[in-house]
Order: C-alpha cells, then sequence, then structure tokens
C-alpha cells in the first residue's frame, strides 16, 4: 500500500503563485510514476502534470509553461510549482501515484484546495 499526503493549497489572487507538495509513505518501490490532477466544481477530474522517475514531464495544455512538476526520489516527494494563476485554475488539487505498465499500483492522495480569486 501507498499514502500520499498532499499540502500547500489555499487562497490566492489572480496571477500569484502557490507551491503544491505530496509526500508518499509505505510501499513506495511499487510506483515509478507521479502525477497532478485537478478537479474544479461541476468538472471532470483532469490530468494536470506527470513526471516519471527519471523526470520526463507532460503537462495540460492549459497550464503549460505556468506550471512545473519536479520530484526528489530519496524524499518521496512531488511538487507542483503554480505561477501566474488564473481564476480557472481553481479546483482541488490531487496527487496521483502509479506504476508504468499497470493500474494496478494507482494510488490517490486526499487532495488540497486552491481557490483562485478575481
Amino acid at each position: 500500500q501507498v499514502q500520499l499526503v498532499e499540502s500547500g493549497g489555499g487562497f490566492v489572487q489572480a496571477g500569484g503563485s502557490l507551491r503544491l507538495s505530496c509526500v508518499a509513505s509505505g510501499s513506495t518501490s511499487s510506483i515509478n510514476r507521479m502525477s497532478w490532477y485537478r478537479q474544479g466544481p461541476g468538472k471532470q477530474r483532469e490530468l494536470v502534470a506527470l513526471i516519471s522517475t527519471i523526470g520526463l514531464t507532460t503537462y495540460a495544455d492549459s497550464v503549460k509553461g505556468r506550471f512545473t512538476i519536479s520530484r526528489d526520489n530519496a524524499k518521496n516527494t512531488v511538487w507542483l510549482q503554480m505561477n501566474r494563476l488564473k481564476v480557472e485554475d481553481t479546483a482541488v488539487y490531487y496527487c496521483k501515484a502509479g506504476r508504468e505498465g499497470s493500474s494496478r499500483y494507482d494510488y490517490w492522495g486526499q487532495g488540497t484546495q486552491v481557490t483562485v480569486a478575481s
């Protein structure tokens, strides 16, 4: 089992920045890919950013150039640096851990709220 705990969410004015953190614990050797998802009110959950064990990254078009995902494998931690935030970025942000090639090893954090005010 893997447990994920997110932190760093909060309230921010449009144009501001936040840095989210996700710490993994438990059987972390079973996972090799980390990602951030978000779900706004009345919206579907969407992939925001993904990072492989070796640091290859993928971003949603809506956040490309504004958000940066990074990780420290030794600390079992992944971050999401969010800059130039927009009102439409308001959502609950979830950390997800997985293993490439198998959904059997998907784990989710409890989520952290990000609210961007105009």
